[in-house]
């Protein structure tokens, strides 16, 4: 783990104590968001699959009923009745917010087509055109399920990363970097300690010294 390069004073050991407090901080604020993102996700999950599954069950028996008409009426009859029939449909997206997260909402707005005349169609093509209708809105439903989940799983990568870079670079590094400031300004103050010591030992020295020389003195 590489230490930061800072200089032994008290005044960086606040200074790099206060990193830590706010880089744990933030690790655990990071730590919620990221179990909340994890319950919407797991919720968003299930409903997608769910959605999504009702969509492959249901699906193939509307294309199957357009495959049926084709062969059971000429190609032109049924490519005529899809251009009679062939509506518009306008698509608005909204966003809400899920665990802070910016999600989308698709609203479709569905404007059918004209008729098509019943005589040259069979009923299973009439049948597919409503059930196609009718599904269109849950398609929609899934794409913003998917959309979601897909979001949802890059924000979640993205906070994982930054909880791991916090609980095993930062945090450590900060830590370390604390350890070391603590051993050089202990250093520094035994030095301090041991050259005020030797300080003193020397003044009592030269003053027993100065004594003995006044001693010395008095009796010649």
């Amino acid at each position: 783990m590489a230490q930061m390069q800072v200089n032994a004073t008290r005044m960086e050991l606040m200074r790099v104590r206060r990193r830590l407090a706010t880089a744990t901080r933030g690790h655990s604020l990071l730590k919620d968001k990221l179990d909340g993102l994890m319950q919407e996700f797991l919720g968003v999950l299930d409903e997608y699959k769910a959605a999504r599954r009702d969509m492959e069950e249901r699906f193939p028996h509307i294309l199957r009923g357009f495959v049926l008409a084709g062969l059971s009426s000429s190609s032109d009859a049924i490519s005529t009745a899809l251009t009679q029939c062939r509506g518009e449909a306008t698509i608005e997206m909204e966003h809400h917010n899920v665990a802070g997260v910016a999600v989308p909402t698709f609203k479709a707005e569905i404007r059918t087509g004209g008729g098509f005349s019943l005589l040259d169609t069979p009923l299973v093509f009439d049948e597919a055109v409503v059930d196609l209708r009718e599904h269109f809105p849950e398609l929609i439903r899934v794409a913003e399920l998917e959309h979601t989940v897909w979001q949802l799983v890059a924000e979640i990568e993205r906070t994982r990363r930054r909880v791991n870079a916090l609980e095993y670079i930062m945090i450590p590094s900060l830590r370390d970097t604390m350890r070391t400031i603590r051993m050089k300004l202990d250093e520094m103050e035994r030095g301090n300690t041991i050259r005020l010591m030797k300080i003193k030992d020397m003044r009592l020295a030269q003053q027993r010294r100065e004594a003995a020389e006044g001693r010395a003195g008095s009796v010649l």
